[in-house]
């Protein structure tokens, strides 16, 4: 059952890098989808801008460096890095013009509707251009610096994703024609978009920034003539390179870095579309890009920058946002000490329809119950704000043993997780940074307690990160737990992470990269087995990412072998599903909507076994999860949440029609089929009134409670 089954006779495998991008297309099909409320569909244009800057700042970045290199191998997709590029180049710049094309006859027109309008400089009435003038003289001139670009003035250091404004001058006292450059930084400390106070008050104008200073650049050069202005931002390199053996001081070596990258490569330039060619050469040679690398824009920089002000608009359209969550907490989880509760049965919260206050207050209490006499807590990515680090603080000062384990090189929270470690360590807490070449990305909190002159081990697991703010976003499960073999594992895990450990031993717990990768393979050839004994064989792996290429194997072996599959994937899927006699058992779906999917959550069928397995936990399907971070995958044992999972919220998922798109051969992912009679299904609007409904019941059965007549006391 453990064997490796024979090599497969023919392989398929989609890109990594092209699957991200139809992920990034399926945000944007939200934001184009009319069953969305209208901000929510901007916040999704403004959610694809910010997933590109990151794409090309790691991913793209990452392959030019390759080809710098002379790197000519190829992948398991057979695509190298030279190819990679150019398919790249060619799938984002249609995204990128279907999201402009999504902004300027979709969003604009409908937020205009609502008389949310967002003005070009052709479009300013007289009294608008004289609030703005003033504006610009009072606000944004006297911080802005223009730069000429000249033997006397070098070229200037241009930060990652800043946005400035280049100029192309002539001086009117020459003959020639002299196309000198110059560049304007906009200060970040300066709003993005600008609303204007003149008008109607029921009507919201807003001005781009950049369309403001263009139109006033003029004044920044007296004397000079200004050809055109053209708004741009660069994206730079800005993955971390740090090696751990040689560095003494890992925060010391990561401040350093940050500081780098700044000053990372361009492989990215976006500026507006009518830039003069000449000034366009010019200036990359300046930056070192090829043109190739542009993308030129019709239409404002930087789409992200609606986030700035989908609240303010909110606050007088509220029909045009999702309607406010409110999510329900069990009424058993509301009693003073938790620990009770967790030591009776197990409890499973789903995020975010279930509240996570009940997380925090588990570390809350622990540091103030007098019984409890130490906590263990890794942080992956925590709230700038964050209640999990100030109770932790606190617990370390009522005396408890605090040991926090910090991954500082959580991408782009490295600086925040940094000043967290620092400043538990001054309040005496034992801040551990993990294992070298190992990021922690597993979610764990044990807490030990002394119970009738003995220890006791409760455990929180989940699938998301100790973040209040994106517990509110992302979908995820949180386990708390008191049961031995569980939390004696989740004691190895940490004992594995604070002290020297080679090769830990578990039997309850999938832990990476010990023991995960070979389980999860030993499953699937189970089921592959059971399949071709006539036995039933089914897995159900909701993950956010499949791309390691044994999995994938035995998954198609599984596949042939008769095992019924349902890949529920969110983002990057490398598995070609349905393709006839290799992989036409296997299914492959996707959902985007309100909420980001972050949970993972596995069912393997096991016929012959005391029950079906299933797991939550951490970790995708991806080489990273498998060797190089520490993740974790817990069982789930507790008969009534095993119901739950099994009966209510995988049937949920697998059910839905409205918002799940589903995998083709061809690597296109189209709307799930349905007749036109079914009954439209969202498996989150399904948790959602769940929830409600929950709330409902428990205010109910209170308020029942409260009513009920009080008998007299006997005289």
């Amino acid at each position: 059952m453990s064997r490796k089954p024979p090599p497969l006779k023919k392989v398929a495998y989609f890109n990594r890098e092209l699957s991200w991008l139809a992920f990034n297309r399926r945000v944007l099909d939200l934001a184009q989808n009319p069953r969305v409320p209208l901000l929510e569909r901007l916040r999704f244009l403004a959610i694809v801008s910010s997933n590109l800057d990151e794409f090309f700042e790691i991913r793209v970045a990452g392959l030019v460096q390759q080809v710098d290199s002379g790197v000519v191998e190829v992948g398991i997709d057979g695509l190298g890095p030279k190819e990679q590029l150019r398919r790249i180049h060619h799938v984002a710049g249609g995204l990128v013009e279907a999201q402009y094309k999504t902004w300027h006859e979709q969003l604009r027109p409908a937020l205009a509707a609502n008389n949310i309008i967002f003005k070009h400089e052709d479009d300013w009435s007289k009294a608008e251009l004289n609030w703005l003038d003033d504006y610009y003289h009072e606000h944004v001139y006297p911080v802005l610096t223009p730069m000429a670009i000249d033997p006397s003035h070098p070229f200037p250091q241009l930060t990652n994703k800043a946005l400035y404004v280049l100029l192309s001058l002539d001086n009117p006292n020459t003959v020639e024609d002299d196309k000198m450059m110059a560049i304007v930084p906009v200060p970040r400390v300066l709003p993005r978009l600008v609303r204007i106070g003149s008008g109607p008050r029921n009507i919201q104008v807003y001005v781009f920034l950049s369309s403001i200073i263009r139109h006033f650049a003029g004044g920044l050069f007296p004397g000079y003539k200004v050809n055109g202005a053209w708004p741009f931002r660069i994206t730079r390199n800005s993955d971390l390179y740090i090696d751990e053996e040689e560095a003494e001081n890992l925060i010391t070596k990561i401040e350093q870095q940050l500081h780098k990258l700044r000053r990372g490569a361009a492989v990215r330039l976006e500026i507006r579309e009518d830039v003069d060619d000449g000034v366009l050469g010019q200036f990359l040679k300046a930056i070192n890009l090829a043109e190739e690398n542009v993308v030129r824009l019709h239409g404002p920089l930087n789409l992200l920058r609606f986030f700035e002000i989908i609240g303010d608009i909110g606050q007088d359209h509220p029909d045009l946002l999702y309607a406010p969550l409110h999510p329900h907490r069990p009424a058993a989880l509301t009693a003073e000490n938790l620990f009770n509760e967790i030591a009776h049965h197990d409890v499973l919260l789903h995020h975010p329809y279930e509240s996570f206050d009940p997380v925090v207050d588990f570390i809350r209490q622990a540091g103030r119950d007098p019984q409890v006499v130490a906590i263990k807590q890794t942080l992956y990515r925590t709230s700038g704000d964050s209640p999990i680090v100030e109770a932790l603080i606190d617990a370390s000062r009522q005396g408890k043993q605090v040991t926090a384990l910090v991954e500082l090189k959580a991408r782009f929270d490295e600086m925040n997780n940094i000043q967290w470690a620092r400043q538990m360590e001054e309040e005496g807490v034992h801040v551990v940074y993990g294992l070298v070449g190992l990021k922690t990305h597993c979610k764990c909190c044990l807490v030990v307690r002394r119970e009738a002159n003995a220890l006791k081990r409760f455990a929180h697991l989940g699938t998301g990160n100790y973040n209040p703010k994106t517990a509110k976003i992302y979908t995820d499960f949180s386990l708390f737990t008191a049961h031995p073999k569980l939390t004696e594992e989740v004691a190895n895990v940490f004992n594995a992470l604070t002290g020297f450990a080679l090769s830990p031993k578990f039997k309850h717990l999938l832990v990476a990269p010990f023991n995960l990768h070979e389980e999860i393979q030993k499953k699937i050839l189970r089921e592959a087995a059971n399949a071709a004994k006539g036995k039933p064989a089914r897995i159900v792996a909701k993950i956010n990412s499949l791309i390691d290429q044994e999995t994938m194997d035995n998954l198609y072996h599984a596949s042939q072998a008769g095992v019924k599959i349902h890949v529920i994937v969110r983002g990057i899927c490398g598995l070609v599903p349905g393709l006839k006699g290799f992989s036409d058992n296997i299914r492959v779906t996707s959902i985007l909507g309100q909420f980001l999917e972050h949970s993972r959550i596995l069912y393997f069928e096991n016929a012959g076994g005391e029950q079906p397995e299933l797991y939550l936990g951490s970790a995708d399907w991806m080489p990273r999860n498998f060797y190089r971070r520490i993740e974790v995958v817990f069982p789930v044992y507790d008969p009534e949440l095993r119901k739950r999972i099994i009966e209510d919220v995988l049937p949920a998922y697998l059910r839905d029609n409205m918002y799940a798109t589903e995998l083709h051969a061809n690597g296109a992912y189209m709307p799930v089929k349905h007749h036109d009679h079914d009954k439209l299904f969202s498996a989150q609007e399904y948790f959602l009134k769940q929830a409600a409904d929950a709330s409902a019941g428990e205010a109910a059965a209170q308020e029942k409670e409260r009513e009920k007549p009080k008998l007299r006391a006997q005289p």
